[in-house]
């Protein structure tokens, strides 16, 4: 029974520990959300840099695809902050994103007339050295953020998820010096395609980012298919990449 008593005790003590420590630790997090934004602005840039996947792309295409798919993404955003915590806010903004698939020894017949698109290998025949599949979007970002910092943006950990919808504005492919099958070079030209005929030209993606000051990692996920229903594989979009920010 007297272990038991000094238990008692033991645990009243923490008890009573807490409860003193309650109102300080309320207090201190009533301050840190009364927060000076008055010299934050309110409207940023968002510049992003990114490497591109497909998910759900068939293996006949996936081993023609090249390592490194570069694009870029640039976005103005409107920042507006929760009055009950300003460390929460919303932002809607506009934008472009842009994405470019590079293929090796295979070209994809976007100007084609057959009701499929055609992917073409071309391992045994004439090649162009580079080939690539770019497309353009018109977007509309929201996202819901947060910071730990809100009145200094650049010396915070910040983090931020949303949904982004858009319209196509360009798919296009470009091919670049014709080579034989022995890789020996043809002709030093450029061949340009443009088209939307396969393409589900409106896209809605979810997006997430996370980061510290102005620097942070970033992904986009298209919850809506590349191409159009029949005209090829069930093709969603991924970017992973490096975001700049002030906010």
């Amino acid at each position: 029974m007297p272990h038991k008593n000094l238990i008692m005790r033991k645990f009243q003590a923490i008890v009573l520990a807490l409860l003193f420590t309650l109102p300080a630790f309320s207090q201190t997090t009533t301050e840190k959300k009364k927060f000076d934004l008055s010299t934050r602005p309110g409207d940023h840039i968002i510049f992003q840099l990114a490497s591109n996947r497909w998910i759900g792309v068939p293996d006949s295409i996936k081993n023609k695809m090249g390592d490194l798919n570069r694009s870029a993404n640039i976005y103005l955003m409107l920042d507006k902050p929760f009055k009950g915590d300003s460390r929460f806010s919303v932002a809607l903004g506009l934008g472009v994103s842009t994405s470019n698939i590079y293929f090796k020894k295979m070209t994809v017949d976007i100007a084609g007339t057959t009701t499929n698109l055609a992917f073409r290998k071309t391992d045994s025949t004439d090649h162009f050295k580079k080939f690539k599949l770019s497309t353009a979007y018109l977007e509309i970002p929201v996202e819901f953020r947060f910071m730990a910092n809100p009145v200094r943006p650049t010396k915070s950990i910040k983090f931020a998820i949303g949904i982004k919808a858009g319209t196509m504005l360009n798919a296009h492919t470009k091919g670049k010096t014709l080579q034989n099958a022995s890789g020996n070079t043809l002709n030093a030209y450029t061949v340009k395609e443009s088209t939307k005929r396969y393409f589900n030209t409106t896209r809605i993606a979810a997006t997430g980012r996370i980061g510290y000051g102005n620097f942070s990692v970033f992904g986009a996920y298209s919850l809506t298919k590349l191409f159009k229903d029949g005209v090829a594989a069930d093709i969603n979009p991924l970017q992973v990449g490096l975001s700049f920010s002030g906010l």
